[in-house]
């Protein structure tokens, strides 16, 4: 048996997360981007958190920089944390992303290559081989193996790949969690029962928007949160109103934007506000000196980050407006 990872043990990586936290893609540094004339200025900004100048910046520049980014980001914490397995926690949605990009690629006959993420815990090359010779090694996660045959027989009888996503992300928090509680940590448990919550509450809304039947909300929810299904799957229906059932929860604003848009308010300001409640919360971690806090807010604050980057130069590329684009921005983490 392993001995138990104390607090204490994160005092070396606790002390270089709060140091380069300095560097993070910060409010200012994002308006600065915002304000600028072109994307190729935009872009200087970034060498300031650490990033090489993008000296032809396209598209597909841009997401081979961002992969490239985040994959480093993985193998640099994954050495250095006590215990890698919290980095887990946030590496399994790589894999059940690229579980429905393969699923899917197959039922159309497309190619998947460009579509996959090569930050999870199963490189992409092999998880693509495994997946069409349909021989899983011990190397992948029991729950892992058994959602993505289910999902390919469901999305082979039915042909409905919504059916296939309701086992695949069924699946994926299912494993999120046990990882959660599998590395101890209390704070790292909550936020993925509030990530539980907020996706939810996204298909409470969804699903009242288009008058879905009670079977079908069923089938969607995911349960594990702090909120529960029953009641959520009530509030879907109409039987309960959103800002009563997340009253007094992280998410307690995010459902008040999710009845306006039930009354046709924007969608925007409703995701933004679910995003938004995550962050709030890991942002707790910026508070604590030492322990596995720090690592899992600053891990979350960097992924957001190379979202916005995204969110801002794609945008500067298209020629959107400034405040467009701001309307698309979460909250920073610093």
């Amino acid at each position: 048996m392993r001995n138990r990872i104390k607090a204490n043990d994160y005092l070396y990586i606790s002390g270089r997360i709060h140091a380069m936290e300095n560097r993070l893609l910060t409010r200012e540094r994002m308006e600065r981007m915002l304000d600028a004339r072109t994307a190729a200025e935009a872009a200087k900004v970034l060498t300031e958190c650490g990033y090489d100048e993008m000296t032809a910046l396209t598209p597909a520049e841009l997401e081979r920089l961002l992969a490239e980014q985040r994959v480093a980001l993985f193998h640099e914490l994954r050495s250095a944390a006590p215990d890698p397995k919290l980095l887990d926690v946030f590496r399994i949605k790589y894999d059940y992303h690229n579980a429905k990009v393969l699923l899917k690629a197959e039922a159309m006959g497309l190619s998947s290559e460009s579509l996959l993420v090569d930050a999870g815990r199963y490189g992409t090359a092999k998880l693509q081989s495994d997946y069409h010779a349909d021989e899983w090694g011990r190397e992948y996660a029991e729950a892992f193996r058994a959602a993505v045959d289910e999902a390919k027989e469901t999305l082979s009888r039915s042909g409905d790949p919504q059916l296939a996503d309701f086992i695949l992300d069924r699946a994926y928090f299912s494993e999120m969690l046990a990882a959660a509680q599998g590395a101890g940590s209390r704070f790292l448990e909550g936020y993925v029962r509030l990530s539980i919550d907020g996706a939810n509450l996204r298909s409470a809304v969804r699903c009242a928007r288009m008058d879905k039947s009670a079977d079908f909300v069923r089938e969607v929810l995911v349960p594990g949160g702090n909120v529960d299904c029953t009641k959520v799957e009530q509030a879907a229906l109409g039987a309960l109103a959103l800002s009563g059932l997340y009253s007094h929860t992280p998410l307690e604003q995010a459902a008040k934007e999710g009845e306006k848009v039930l009354h046709g308010g924007a969608q925007t300001a409703f995701e933004k506000a679910c995003d938004d409640a995550v962050t709030a919360y890991l942002t707790q971690g910026k508070k604590v000196a030492f322990g596995e806090h720090p690592l899992i807010g600053y891990l979350y604050a960097r992924e957001s980050e190379l979202t916005a980057i995204r969110i801002i130069l794609t945008g500067k590329m298209a020629g959107l407006p400034a405040g467009v684009i701001r309307e698309r921005l979460r909250e920073s983490y610093v």
